[in-house]
C-alpha cells in the first residue's frame, strides 16, 4: 500500500527531494504522493522531519 502524506505536513519538501521515483510533488495544502507511483520504499517517511507520513 503507498504511503500517504497527512495534515501534519508543514510544507518542507524533504520528502520530494528523497523520493527515488520522484513520486511526491506540492499539492494544494502539503504535499502529496501519487500512489499510482510510490514503490512503497518508505524513504519519504524516514525524511519527514514531522513524522507527518505513513503507509496507507
Amino acid at each position: 500500500m503507498a504511503y500517504v502524506i497527512g495534515g501534519d505536513c508543514v510544507s518542507c519538501g524533504s520528502c520530494a527531494g528523497a523520493c527515488p521515483v520522484s513520486a511526491i510533488h506540492e499539492g494544494d495544502e502539503h504535499y502529496e504522493i501519487d500512489a499510482n507511483a510510490c514503490i512503497e520504499c518508505g524513504t519519504c517517511a524516514d525524511t519527514c522531519p514531522v513524522g507527518a507520513i505513513s503507509q496507507g
